[in-house]
């Protein structure tokens, strides 16, 4: 395995000796061993996700393979387990997948069923248990726009304009309606109503002009912008078919977002500067600005224009005791302006030049006053990269600039934070660089011909080499039809531009890819610039040289395991017991015996999810006398979309081609839209059966029917992603009415299951196959459910009736009470494993349907051999065009790679 040694060098400027090799250095061992303290009693670990394709629609299956690193890149051996979980626009949790690793990898994929999903904006994020211990800022995160094709009947388009008026923003939305054949929906009437705070805040009707256009105006009240709103837009399409739209709206004024970053941390008079700087819009994206700084006469010092996403620097020095602000021009024209941070008449700092040689051109530059104040004081510098110090050196400040040249050759590839300590250990300057070595891992992919026909075998050849010799890796490849799936290669999430740049940044960067794709010197100087603006905060150089390091409160999982103690029923533990673990259904059985204190272990079990569990004493003397007490599970935070700027709105426009292609795909699912049956009413289960909830409306403000919860294994996790008017609190475990959440309350909905009060957890064990509805009651008109509960809000789950059965005896009737020594549940497992389906197609073939794939393959299961080498088949499709091929992987020296070929199918 490949290590990074700690370097301690000699370094020269000019003519003065500015650097003294200290490697005995006790201050400098110091920051070293407890920087490496760190990194070896918490090692960072890392997931990647490479997924089949950027997006997707309602009935496809995402496909994916996580990577699991650890310090360095390297594939992690820590964790057996990580956590996939797929969320909606609003933050609830649509599905979770637990996956086990092996060999540091990970395969799943992502059924996307007609009940569960719908079009809109969804994101994945992924982690292992070990990574609970930090940030969830660091957990894998990555937006994906779901289309709808089947059953579709509006194609839509919206733009919005927020101006201000009276005290509050006046929206003006302008949608475009079209039916399925793109054709625009003219003279058609249209019914909308405005929500705020999952409330009806206005309602209006149109008429749609002769392209298909409706205007839509609200004003929001003074001081109380709609921020989580929506517009719901019903079109008449004929007397007796009415299609609905829905679309989001947030009021906000359009407001820049101007930030200065002064190198190093702090703007020095007196001394050359360069001063990153970043401008971001309402939306979160970067806006493209050029200016001047100008004095306090307004004389122009130095002009600026941002590079790449509203990101930019510029160098200045700044006199003492000066002022100076920054004018800048938008695109609209306008201009505006800001003041820049005040200079320090004392400081030092760091400085580099960005180079793209091999070199890291690194500079220490004080102003005059702090000079004369250190002179000749020790000071010491430290590189570190995934919180693992690669490099170290101390200082003695003999001149106010001290240049210095760094071989990349000490840092692997990704984000190298360097960090100047003065005498006493403490952090006072900082500055981030990115190192990208060339040929550490290449991939090369080569197609048998330069030209297929449809349906034509394509062979596949890779060949793998670190720094030109052959390397075994470990590798993901997808190929889709690009005509059917275009995108933009600056807007993909891939490994590299993940697990080197994104994984340890916190904050939100814009087309993190740009900086991989056909890299050059610009991208380069462009990725420079990101490294001044961002931030970087692992952990706090402070903390650790007080000794205060972060609290690690999760060990890495190892594989399921269920725990638990063994008492009897006055509560003593029991040593000694015996304890059998069984699956129902399942030819999955353990046994174990308790410690002295009554605890017992199921470890490196094996079961698929939904499964259930039975853990049994039965098997001790008195067993009746027994009780067993489950421990519970750790599971992280809810998930909040820490890239919401992705999110788009006209997902019909953005998708067209593949949305096209899918109609003709899935136009078998489409389902019947009048069906008469006439026979005897069967009457269903519903709140008014229970004399308890007699005081809720007759109508509930929501209801959610058997058909939405098909396949559902858990209904609490279905619930939190079918309800928008209720909000889940992970860590309370309850439900709120939403609008109620949002302004601060926090006043509990009640739950009924059948007529009884029960928690939000009793509904984890039960199945959608049981539950004939559920209805949503948001208020409680007479008020007798929120008084004897202290609630608000009702959620009312009514299970199907069990059909009548036989007399059973009194023994029979007992054996289905739970039993205090017996516990069974069903805890989550393993995610089904499924194999990406390949057709074969033998030569003049008869054709007997259509080949609409847009993922032409998918193997997440590639290695390549010790000359680097290996080969792969497949089938082209019908689609003519150019065909993507995309290969991801690493080596076992935590080399990352990926590369992208193009065949013409014709």
């Amino acid at each position: 395995m490949k290590q990074f040694k700690i370097f301690l060098l000699l370094f020269i400027s000019g003519i003065t000796m500015a650097f003294a090799q200290q490697a005995d250095t006790a201050a400098l061992s110091t920051i070293i061993n407890k920087t490496k303290k760190l990194a070896t009693e918490q090692p960072i670990e890392k997931v990647y996700l490479h997924f089949d394709k950027p997006y997707y629609a309602v009935a496809d299956t995402v496909w994916f393979k996580a990577y699991v690193t650890t310090t360095h890149n390297f594939p992690s051996e820590l964790s057996k387990i990580v956590y996939v979980e797929m969320y909606n626009q609003v933050d609830s949790l649509v599905q979770t997948l637990k996956l086990p690793v092996k060999n540091s990898v990970a395969y799943g994929n992502i059924p996307l069923s007609i009940n569960n999903f719908k079009q809109g904006n969804y994101y994945i994020r992924a982690y292992t248990l070990w990574m609970l211990n930090s940030d969830p800022n660091y957990f894998f995160n990555k937006s994906i726009l779901i289309g709808e094709a089947i059953d579709k009947e509006l194609i839509t388009n919206i733009s919005y304009n927020n101006v201000a008026a009276d005290k509050g923003i006046k929206t003006t939305a302008r949608i475009q309606f079209k039916d399925i054949n793109k054709k625009p929906l003219a003279n058609k009437t249209v019914n909308w109503r405005i929500f705020h705070n999952y409330d009806v805040f206005t309602r209006g009707k149109g008429t749609t002009d002769a392209n298909g256009y409706l205007t839509v105006t609200v004003t929001s009240k003074a001081g109380e912008p709609i921020t989580k709103g929506s517009i719901v837009a019903d079109v008449s399409l004929s007397e007796k078919s009415l299609a609905s739209a829905t679309f989001n709206l947030k009021q906000n004024l359009e407001k820049v977002d101007f930030q200065f970053f002064p190198e190093g941390g702090e703007l020095l008079a007196d001394v050359p500067n360069q001063v990153g700087f970043k401008v971001i819009g309402t939306n979160g994206l970067g806006i493209d600005v050029k200016g001047s700084i100008l004095d306090e006469q307004n004389t122009e010092v130095v002009p600026f224009t941002s590079s790449f996403a509203g990101i930019g620097s510029f160098y200045f020095t700044p006199a003492t005791g000066k002022k100076y602000k920054a004018k800048y021009t938008l695109k609209d024209g306008s201009t505006q302006t800001i003041d820049l941070p005040a200079a320090q008449q004392e400081g030092i700092g760091i400085q580099i030049q960005h180079n793209p040689t091999d070199m890291i051109n690194l500079r220490v530059l004080t102003n005059a006053s702090y000079f004369e104040k250190n002179k000749d004081k020790t000071f010491y510098l430290v590189g570190q990269n995934t919180n693992n110090v690669c490099y170290g050196a101390s200082l003695s400040l003999k001149s106010q600039v001290v240049n210095a040249k760094i071989s990349k050759e000490n840092f692997p590839s990704g984000i190298v934070q360097f960090t100047l300590f003065n005498e006493n250990k403490e952090p006072i300057s900082e500055r981030l660089v990115f190192v990208l070595h060339k040929n550490v891992l290449n991939i090369a992919a080569k197609a048998d011909l330069p030209q297929y026909k449809p349906r034509q075998k394509v062979k596949l050849s890779l060949d793998a080499k670190s720094k030109e010799q052959p390397v075994a890796g470990d590798f993901s490849v997808s190929v889709v039809d690009e005509q059917k799936v275009p995108f933009d290669e600056d807007n993909e999430t891939t490994i590299l531009s993940s697990l080197l740049l994104t994984s340890d940044l916190k904050g939100y960067v814009e087309k993190p890819n740009y900086y991989f794709n056909k890299t050059d010197d610009k991208k380069l100087a462009d990725l420079d610039r990101l490294m001044l603006t961002q931030g970087y905060r692992r952990f706090s150089y402070k903390n650790i040289m007080a000794n205060k390091y972060p609290d690690v409160f999760l060990l890495p999982e190892q594989g399921i395991s269920i725990s638990g103690t063994l008492r009897d029923l006055t509560g003593m533990p029991v040593k000694k017991g015996i304890m059998r673990m069984m699956v129902t259904g399942k030819p999955i059985s353990a046994e174990t015996v308790t410690s002295n204190l009554g605890v017992f272990h199921f470890n490196n079990l094996v079961f698929p999810d939904s499964s259930q569990v039975v853990i049994t004493a039965r098997y001790n003397p008195n067993y009746t006398n027994l009780m067993i007490m489950l421990d519970g599970m750790p599971s992280a935070a809810k998930g909040t979309n820490l890239r919401w700027a992705d999110e788009r709105e006209n997902i019909d426009t953005l998708l067209s081609p593949y949305l096209t292609n899918s109609q003709k795909q899935y136009r078998f699912m489409r389902t019947l839209k009048e069906v008469e049956i006439k026979g005897s009413v069967i009457k269903k289960a519903s709140h008014r059966d229970y004399p308890a909830l007699s005081g809720l409306s007759p109508i509930p403000d929501r209801s959610i029917d058997a058909n939405m919860l098909t396949g559902c294994s858990s209904v609490l996790d279905c619930l939190k992603a079918l309800t928008g008017s209720f909000t889940y609190d992970f860590n309370e475990q309850k439900f709120y009415v939403s609008r109620d959440y949002n302004t601060g309350s926090r006043v509990p909905a009640s739950i009924f299951l059948n007529g009884m009060p029960v928690d939000a957890v009793a509904l984890g064990n039960l199945n959608g196959n049981e539950v004939e509805s559920i209805e949503l009651f948001l208020s409680d008109p007479l008020g007798t459910i929120d008084r004897t509960y202290n609630t608000k809000g009702v959620i009312v789950v009514n299970v199907k009736k069990a059909p009548k059965g036989e007399k059973i005896s009194k023994q029979e009737f007992l054996d289905m009470i739970p039993k205090k020594y017996e516990a069974k549940y069903s805890p989550m497992g393993y995610s089904k494993q499924r194999e990406f389906y390949s057709p074969k197609y033998l030569p003049n073939a008869p054709v007997t349907n259509n080949d609409l794939r847009t993922t032409i393959y998918w193997n997440p299961k590639v290695i390549t051999d010790e000359k680097g080498n290996t080969s792969l088949e497949f089938y082209n499709a019908d689609g003519k065009g150019t065909y993507k091929v995309v290969v991801e992987g690493f080596d076992k020296n935590g080399n990352v790679a990926r590369t992208v070929l193009r065949y013409s199918v014709k």
